[in-house]
C-alpha cells in the first residue's frame, strides 16, 4: 500500500515561530530574512511579533561580556532584517525598542554600581522656572544628507542634533499605561535636577512594574554597590514588549466609548482587527451604523471575511461579526465614499505605518477617504499601536509606496489592452498629517503634531540610524 504524502503549506509566521525552537540563531535569522523578502510574513503586527521573538532568542543565547557587545550584536541583526524588507518599518521599530531596553538596563546597572550617583543627586530639588522670553527651545535645521539606514533614500532619520524634550532620557517598555492628566504649565516647566522631562504618553521610568509581569526586575535602592544581571533585565524588558504586542488591541479598545457615540454613522476601510475590536467594544453598549469600504483590489477579500466572520487574529481567535451584535453594516465600493461622506460622522483608519511627522501609510484607498473627509469636515481618527510609530520623515513619499500585482486591476487575459497601458496597483497610500485629526494609541489619544514627543519617549537618537557606526563604539554612559 503506497504511503500517503503530506501536503506542505507555505511558510508563515506560525512556521517561523515553531522553527525558532529547533534551529540555531543564524539559521533562524536567515529564515526570517527569506520570509521577509518573499513577503510570506507581511504587515506590521506579524513582522513585529516575529522580530521580537527572534531578538529574544538572540539575547537569550548570546554570551554577554558587556552591554556594548550586546548592542552591537542587536544592531547587526537589525541592520540585516531592515535591509531585507525596508518598507516593513515595524521590524526596525522593534529593533530600536529592544536597543532602548538594553541601554536603559545598562544605565541602571551603572547607577547601581555608583556610576550615576551625581545624576540623581540627593540634594533638594530647586524650583523650576520658565524660560525667559526669546530663550525657548529651538529646532535646528535638518541635515542635508539623506538617511542610509534603509534603502528608502527618500526618508530621513531623526536628526542626531535635534533637541527634543526627553529624547535622551531612559525609559523601559511598558504595556497598558494610560496617560496621566497634566497642565500646560507643567509641560512648559524645566525638569527638576535628577529627573527627566517625560511625556504623559511615555512608558513609565525604570523600576515601574508592568501589569503583565509578576516579579519586579529591580533591586532596592539601598543595594547601590550590587551589579544588576543585565541579561536577565533585558530579557524581562523584551517579554514586556511581547506582552504589549499581545494586549495592544484591548488597550486601544478601552478608549472606544470616548470616541463612538449612539446613533453615529462610522466609516471604516479595509480589514483591521484593531478597528474590529474597537467597534465590537462599543457595540456591547451602544447602537450605531458602520459603512465599510471594501479596499479593492488588494484587501477586499479580507474585508468581506471580516464583515461575515468578525475578524481573525494571529492566534486564530475569532470575534463575533458586528451584525450579530445588532449593528448595521453597509459594504460599499471605494468609489462611493465621496457620495456618502456627507452622512458620515466619523472615519476610522488603521495604518500600516505611522511616520514621525504625523503622516501615515495605510491600505490603498485611505488617501481618497482622507481627502473626502477633509472636504466634508468629517473627523478622521487613526487607531494604531505605538509599535507602528516609526522615527522616519517622509521627504520622498513615492519611495515609501509598495506596488502589487497589476493583474488584480486588469486581467492579463486582456492582452491587447495591457500592451498599450501601464497598470499600477499601489498596495498602500500615503496620508498627510493634515488629513488626520486624532491618533488613538495603546497609551492614549494625541494629536498628530504631538507624535514627535512619543518618538522621543520610545527611541534613542543613537539607535535611529541602524546602519551608522556608534561614535563611542556602542558604549553606554550613565546619566
Amino acid at each position: 500500500m503506497p504511503s500517503s504524502t503530506a501536503v506542505g503549506s507555505a511558510p508563515s509566521l506560525t512556521t517561523f515561530l515553531k522553527s525558532l525552537k529547533q534551529n540555531d540563531i543564524e539559521t533562524s535569522i536567515e529564515f526570517f530574512i527569506a520570509l521577509l523578502k518573499r513577503r510570506q510574513i507581511r504587515n506590521s503586527r506579524p513582522c513585529a511579533i516575529a522580530t521580537v521573538n527572534l531578538l529574544l532568542r538572540v539575547v537569550g543565547e548570546e554570551r554577554i561580556k558587556d552591554a556594548s557587545s550586546l548592542i552591537t550584536r542587536i544592531r547587526d541583526v537589525g541592520r540585516r532584517l531592515v535591509a531585507a524588507q525596508p518598507r516593513e518599518m515595524a521590524v526596525g521599530n522593534i529593533v530600536r525598542r529592544v536597543l532602548e531596553v538594553v541601554r536603559e538596563r545598562a544605565e541602571a546597572d551603572l547607577d547601581a554600581a555608583g556610576g550615576g550617583s551625581e545624576a540623581g543627586g540627593a540634594s533638594g530639588a530647586t524650583t523650576p522656572t520658565l524660560p525667559a522670553p526669546g530663550e525657548g527651545p529651538t529646532r535646528p535645521a535638518l541635515p542635508s544628507r539623506m538617511s542610509e539606514f534603509t534603502p528608502l533614500h527618500g526618508a530621513h532619520a531623526l536628526p542626531e542634533d535635534i533637541q527634543t524634550p526627553g529624547i535622551g532620557s531612559a525609559q523601559t517598555s511598558y504595556a497598558g499605561q494610560a496617560p496621566s492628566s497634566t497642565s500646560l504649565f507643567s509641560i512648559l516647566q524645566h525638569p527638576t535636577p535628577g529627573s527627566s522631562a517625560r511625556s504623559p504618553y511615555a512608558t513609565p521610568p525604570g523600576g515601574t512594574q508592568s501589569p503583565s509581569s509578576k516579579t519586579s526586575p529591580r533591586k532596592d535602592e539601598d543595594s547601590k554597590g550590587e551589579k544588576l544581571d543585565i541579561k536577565a533585565e533585558v530579557i524581562t524588558g523584551i517579554v514586556e514588549l511581547q506582552q504589549e504586542l499581545e494586549d495592544v488591541d484591548d488597550e486601544i479598545a478601552s478608549f472606544a466609548l470616548d470616541h463612538i457615540h449612539s446613533g453615529e454613522m462610522i466609516l471604516t476601510h479595509g480589514s483591521s482587527q484593531t478597528v474590529q475590536k474597537f467597534l465590537t467594544t462599543v457595540a456591547r453598549k451602544r447602537k450605531f451604523t458602520v459603512v465599510h469600504a471594501e479596499a479593492f483590489p488588494n484587501d477586499h477579500e479580507s474585508t468581506h471575511s471580516t464583515i461575515v466572520n468578525g475578524g481573525q487574529g494571529e492566534d486564530d481567535e475569532r470575534w463575533k461579526p458586528l451584525t450579530s451584535m445588532g449593528i448595521t453594516v453597509i459594504l460599499v465600493p471605494d468609489s462611493a465614499v465621496f457620495a456618502l461622506m456627507s452622512r458620515i460622522n466619523k472615519v476610522l483608519l488603521a495604518p500600516h505605518t505611522v511616520l514621525a511627522n504625523g503622516s501615515l501609510l495605510a491600505t490603498s484607498g485611505a488617501s481618497t477617504i482622507s481627502l473626502a473627509a477633509k472636504t466634508h469636515r468629517v473627523p478622521v481618527v487613526v487607531l494604531s499601536g505605538v509599535y507602528k510609530l516609526s522615527p522616519v520623515y517622509p521627504f520622498d513619499t513615492d519611495e515609501l509606496i509598495e506596488y502589487g500585482d497589476p493583474g488584480k486591476v486588469v486581467s492579463f487575459s486582456d492582452g491587447r489592452f495591457m500592451d498599450k497601458v501601464d497598470v499600477m496597483n499601489p498596495v498602500y497610500d500615503w496620508v498627510d498629517a493634515e488629513g488626520v485629526d486624532l491618533y488613538v494609541t495603546n497609551l492614549g489619544a494625541c494629536a498628530p503634531s504631538y507624535l514627535y514627543r512619543v518618538v522621543a519617549d520610545h527611541y534613542r537618537v543613537e539607535d535611529i540610524d541602524l546602519s551608522a557606526k556608534p561614535a563611542d563604539g556602542g558604549a553606554v554612559k550613565a546619566g
